[in-house]
């Protein structure tokens, strides 16, 4: 009889279920109100930006930045405690996130300014997409970074590509613009920023360019532009259909913290950390 019955669970249990996943209320309560602290914490930020506002409600911004800081410290130390391995977690994306959001705060007392890097906090709202995920059975965020993860390769050589046109493009309208007195064309640096700007259909204005052949080869990289410019976006498409494909648990690795695993897996898909 009493194998039947369920062990109690520790408080370090408790805390983990807490912090780590979002299926329980108090893990779902525990999400929405740190998601509340960031966003308030990040128009604190914003709001000490302001002259007017710095000099009125200077001292409470500053007190509402170190509560915050003192928190969110409180909270990453917390997490390095609950996971099996602290360095898998500490060196993995939410763990850096969580380590840089408290840091300015701390570097500020060593130079001054620091504490403005303090909106890399929003990069904390990257959670919500797992309380989101948890709700209507969305993959949000773990589908996004899988996809461009999936597909960097082609990115990279699509972006090589597209720099080496510029190149090539801005190297032909210097010779064509830089025989004229009043160009702006003056080198081939600024001419490859003025294909740059131009294939990536911007246009700027600052440079133009005077001579017919210049104007044509505008007119080609501008066409080209428009040709290319939804090529990443399909590569990044097509892979997040093949990572929407099966649904996925909020269970948190218990070794590196990780989220995205499928209903059946033993192991994390990350650290391969056995998952029970």
């Amino acid at each position: 009889m009493s194998d039947e019955l369920e062990r109690p669970q520790s408080r370090r249990e408790r805390l983990w279920e807490i912090i780590f996943e979002a299926e329980t209320p108090a893990g779902k309560f525990f999400d929405v109100a740190l998601l509340w602290l960031i966003g308030l914490s990040v128009a604190a930020v914003m709001l000490e930006s302001v002259d007017s506002i710095r000099a009125e409600y200077g001292t409470l911004l500053k007190t509402l930045e170190w509560a915050f800081t003192i928190l969110f410290s409180i909270e990453y130390l917390l997490r390095l405690f609950l996971v099996r391995r602290p360095w898998r977690y500490a060196t993995s994306f939410f763990g850096i996130v969580d380590l840089l959001s408290c840091l300015p705060t701390y570097l500020q007392l060593f130079l001054p300014g620091a504490q403005t890097l303090l909106v890399i906090r929003i990069l904390r709202f990257l959670r919500m997409f797992r309380i989101f995920k948890m709700v209507q059975h969305m993959r949000g965020g773990d589908t996004i970074m899988r996809a461009l993860a999936a597909s960097r390769a082609k990115i990279i050589v699509f972006f090589l590509t597209v720099c080496f046109f510029a190149v090539i493009m801005g190297t032909l309208i210097y010779l064509v613009e830089s025989t004229r007195e009043d160009t702006q064309f003056t080198n081939i640096p600024v001419s490859i920023y003025y294909m740059v700007v131009t294939i990536t259909t911007l246009g700027f204005g600052d440079i133009t360019p005077k001579t017919p052949f210049g104007m044509g080869l505008t007119a080609v990289a501008v066409l080209t532009g428009y040709a290319i410019i939804a090529v990443p976006t399909g590569i990044v498409s097509a892979e997040m259909a093949k990572a929407a494909q099966g649904d996925e648990t909020t269970d948190a690795c218990p070794s590196c913290g990780v989220h995205g695993h499928l209903p059946d897996a033993n192991f994390c898909r990350k650290c391969g950390e056995k998952m029970s």
